[in-house]
């Protein structure tokens, strides 16, 4: 978690961390920690993990921190613990706010078509992603990079700009945020299906929001096949615009793998994408 990492190593006190009780993270798998209890352990910082963030209000109130950081907690947090601080909370939020608050702003601004995102640090108040901004830095949204590798290059610049920001809040007035409001609504399996009748940069985008979670798909045969990497291609469109080229593919129960081998020894045909 690299910024957890990189507040210890900028010589920030830890009181405590929290993150999401262990989990099942995969098929029939047995309970893992999350990434965050990973870090901290090997940190030597003392963790938490309540199922709701209520539970932990009397702990972080008797804490002595003066200032709670969150980043991607993924619950709202209750009035009574956004008071339990002296400076209350901020967040690192991955969107220009107030464009794309909610759950899901890397996937919904690619899927949009955004031109650029960015990274926020906020001040928590009781809405969602409402409160008002200490700074914010710009990361533009390249024509090939997907969801993944989006919040790579955010991470590590809402990392540094976090670390930066920190000694300024408690003399800084945060901007109340301005412009229309946008929601990143949570993400669903079946918005990320490929229609082949839909446009090719439709498709694309698609595929590109849903790497790695939770996949662009299409199915063939009856069964499932999950795009992870295609490319747009304008030298046989036609009239029709970009056409989707599939790159790599796993076909259900089967593991990742180059889709013109794939396609190769397919004996159904394969639908053409982007022919809208």
């Amino acid at each position: 978690m690299p910024p957890l990492r990189a507040l210890v190593a900028a010589g920030h006190d830890i009181a405590f961390a929290v993150t999401q009780p262990d989990r099942r993270r995969g098929r029939g798998a047995a309970t893992q920690p999350s990434p965050v209890k990973i870090a901290a352990g090997e940190l030597g910082v003392d963790v938490r993990t309540p199922e709701r963030s209520r539970e932990i209000v009397d702990d972080v109130a008797a804490s002595g921190a003066e200032l709670g950081v969150v980043v991607a907690f993924g619950q709202i947090l209750p009035t009574e613990l956004l008071e339990a601080l002296p400076l209350g909370f901020v967040n690192l939020h991955f969107s220009l706010l107030p464009r794309w608050r909610g759950a899901a702003p890397v996937e919904r601004a690619i899927l949009a078509g955004d031109a650029e995102t960015g990274v926020t640090v906020m001040r928590v108040d009781a809405g969602l992603d409402t409160g008002p901004v200490f700074a914010t830095t710009r990361v533009p949204i390249g024509p090939t990079v997907d969801a993944g590798a989006l919040s790579d290059q955010l991470v590590v610049a809402g990392t540094a700009m976090l670390v930066a920001q920190l000694p300024e809040i408690a003399k800084t007035e945060p901007i109340p945020q301005a412009g229309e409001p946008a929601y990143a609504a949570k993400l669903t399996v079946d918005e990320f299906r490929l229609d082949p009748a839909r446009p090719g940069v439709e498709l694309d985008r698609i595929v590109r929001a849903g790497n790695p979670r939770p996949g662009a798909w299409f199915e063939l045969g009856g069964k499932r096949v999950k795009v992870w990497r295609a490319h747009l291609d304008a030298t046989d469109a036609g009239v029709t615009g970009e056409r989707l080229h599939l790159d790599e593919v796993q076909p259900q129960g089967k593991a990742r793998m180059d889709a013109a081998a794939w396609q190769a020894g397919l004996r159904i045909a394969l639908p053409t994408f982007g022919t809208a």
